[in-house]
């Protein structure tokens, strides 16, 4: 039964686990003078690494057995770094007179030079400090430089730090100094702030003001107020002087608040036009961010605003949206105007050109529009699918398989960096194990590092064969870009959720790249990115048993929440995978508002109008994905037509008797761009 799938699991592997231990321990001590297996001494690992984890030699216990493991320094490091406070020099010099060319060194080094610095122990800080270890490791070495009695040179010591708009909060003290010794002039300042003002760094730009005298120091306060609370800014700048900063200020805020609202952005724009003699750069962008958020709004008036902007103020954003504003619309003859505005790259994209085609068959030119079809199906990715639904034609996917070179793949076996890189893959440190391939293919040239990728995922490691497998012709190595990865479950969790396996497959996939330890910025875990309160949710509502955040970052268990949440998202929209997978990608609430703008729109035109770029790009993925998935799967595909009924349409599930598009190899066919919804790679 479903509710005990997750506790039945780890009891299984619980059980496994300890059965495996024993059994090693039983074949070590009755082998005593054999060399461990390889499996033995990642068993040992494992546990030698929980207790290193605790700081003292109490890991060594654990690890007799594993002196010439790959993976040994980095017991040795872990219970250093955790007692990084009371090291003496004497032992971290010698761990990196050892290991100095491994990653554990560097790790134990920058650790140990933190703990110095916090504790301002200059002498053993700069005695192990070498340049290339960070902006806070930099800084704190100056300030060192300082305490011994050193002094600050701008253009020796600076220039490289004060290039960048936001530093480390290591930064502040020398800053002061540079400032006090009159290093950091009214110019240099105000070279920052430009800098601070590009990167949108409210903090940096409002730091430095209080260094500006008088009413440089104010102004250099209302740029961050700007950038800040642009509503505020908006407000005051009525009784701001016509000055060029103040000037920069209001175009500035003008700028942010259209984002926020675009009302109060329009209303400020008036009172304000005419007090400030804006520059035509200042002018066109404040125009620019009017008529952009106005269109993602889809105001009344966004197609005549887009359309009036001057040619220097254009970009690929503002003539898409005006495509976008027409789609939106269903005004055919506008989309087609929008498209021609475009110039021929921006045009060429299979988006533009597959709603080219909707545009012509809408006004009466259907030959000229099946001709666009017909090409635009032979790619396979979102649009070329759609395509192919619209002439029913079969999809064009030509898989192929990665080149075998049998003795550069033993060389590559030989290197001891890849080798430490597999090993913390096998033993569930997957992070580490992605810095170690990183090191030791730093600098590798394209054929090298597919077969390193080729290598991973005979291992299982999937995540190494989607982000290498991105372009040319390792685009159609299908297999290994869009793996069936069984052991964790997938098809029967998602059966017994009552989704679509290949949906399933379509959201881990675009989701996490297969990377089980994946965390995202908003805390979201694991290979579908559940964030921990939608998981404990999830598993109360459906009787699971749930064992915190933790838990997310188990493959078993959180395929099993993530298809149960999938299946509520589905249930909400009439289970229809596309609107399902922008309410998992955006919320289901942004989902019901767009809903309600948009809702009588066909649903390739919704997608093509969702304002979220992520979202719009997100729903694309996920429907080629899962048709590639349903061929992987099945050997043919589902119509992806079939996958998005129109809204308020009910979506039947798909069975092995629902009929499926056949997957042809045109021989013209090429390789996806790496810019199409299917090439791309998540993040």
């Amino acid at each position: 039964m479903i509710q005990h799938t997750l506790p039945a699991a780890r009891a299984r592997r619980a059980l496994s686990h300890l059965l495996l231990a024993l059994a090693i321990g039983f074949c070590l001590a009755a082998t005593a003078r054999a060399a461990p297996s390889l499996a033995a001494q990642r068993v040992a690992f494992r546990q030698a690494w929980a207790v290193a984890q605790q700081g003292g030699d109490g890991w060594r216990n654990w690890a007799k057995s594993l002196a010439d493991y790959p993976l040994y320094p980095y017991l040795e490091e872990a219970a250093l770094e955790h007692d990084v406070d009371t090291l003496d020099r004497a032992t971290v010099t010698d761990f990196l007179a050892r290991y100095h060319d491994l990653l554990p060194a560097a790790d134990l080094r920058r650790a140990w030079l933190r703990s110095q610095a916090r504790q301002q122990h200059w002498d053993d800080f700069l005695a192990l400090y070498r340049p290339g270890l960070g902006d806070a490791l930099a800084c704190d070495a100056l300030q060192a430089k300082l305490a011994q009695g050193g002094t600050l040179d701008f253009e020796r010591d600076l220039a490289t730090l004060w290039a960048k708009p936001s530093l480390p909060n290591a930064c502040d003290t020398v800053l002061a100094a540079a400032h006090d010794a009159g290093l950091l002039t009214d110019a240099r300042l105000w070279t920052r702030i430009d800098r601070a003002l590009d990167g949108g760094q409210a903090g940096t730009v409002a730091a430095l003001a209080a260094w500006l005298p008088g009413e440089e120091g104010k102004v250099a306060a209302r740029l961050a107020q700007a950038l800040r609370d642009p509503a505020a800014a908006v407000a005051d700048a009525a009784n701001w002087p016509d000055t060029p900063r103040h000037r920069q200020a209001a175009a500035l805020a003008l700028q942010r608040l259209a984002r926020r609202d675009t009302e109060a952005a329009d209303a400020g724009w008036q009172r304000l036009r005419p007090r400030f003699s804006f520059t035509p750069t200042q002018r066109d962008g404040v125009l620019y961010a009017l008529a952009l958020y106005h269109a993602t709004d889809f105001d009344e008036h966004a197609l005549v605003r887009l359309a009036a902007l001057p040619a220097d103020a254009q970009t690929a954003t503002s003539r898409e949206w005006r495509a976008r504003v027409a789609l939106a619309r269903q005004d055919w003859p506008a989309v087609l105007a929008a498209l021609d505005a475009m110039p021929a790259g921006q045009q060429d994209e299979d988006e533009w050109r597959y709603f080219r085609a909707r545009a012509l068959a809408a006004t009466g030119h259907a030959d000229q529009a099946d001709a666009l079809y017909g090409k635009l199906a032979q790619e396979p990715t979102y649009y070329g699918f759609l395509a192919a639904d619209r002439v029913q034609g079969d999809y064009a996917i030509c898989p192929l398989d990665p080149p075998d070179d049998p003795q550069r793949e033993q060389d590559l076996l030989a290197r001891a960096g890849l080798q430490r890189a597999f090993e913390l893959f096998a033993v569930d440190l997957p992070q580490l194990a992605r810095r170690e391939w990183s090191h030791a293919l730093d600098g590798a040239d394209a054929g090298t590092l597919r077969l390193a990728a080729r290598l991973a995922y005979e291992r299982q490691w999937y995540d190494r064969a989607v982000f290498t497998y991105s372009s040319g012709d390792a685009l159609r190595y299908y297999d290994q870009r869009f793996p069936l990865a069984s052991q964790d479950g997938v098809v029967p969790q998602a059966q017994q959720a009552g989704i679509d396996p290949s949906w399933a497959y379509a959201i881990a996939r675009a989701e996490s790249a297969w990377m089980s330890d994946a965390h995202s910025g908003a805390d979201a875990r694991g290979l579908m990115q559940l964030v921990p309160a939608t998981a404990a949710q999830v598993a109360k509502k459906n009787g699971l048993d749930w064992s915190g955040g933790q838990s997310l970052y188990d493959p078993v268990v959180n395929i099993v929440l993530g298809t149960r949440y999938l299946a509520q998202m589905a249930a909400r929209y009439g289970g229809a995978p596309w609107l399902a997978s922008a309410a998992y990608n955006a919320g289901p609430n942004k989902v019901d508002a767009w809903l309600d703008q948009r809702g009588s729109l066909p649903a390739d035109l919704f997608v093509a109008t969702i304002p979220y770029h992520e979202t719009r790009d997100y729903v694309a993925r996920v429907m080629a994905f899962a048709v590639i998935y349903d061929w992987r799967l099945s050997g043919k595909a589902l119509p992806l037509a079939s996958r998005m009924p129109p809204v308020g349409q009910p979506y039947r599930l798909p069975d092995v008797h629902s009929p499926r598009r056949d997957v042809t190899c045109p021989a013209t066919s090429a390789p996806a761009p790496a810019s199409s919804a299917v090439a791309g790679t998540p993040h």
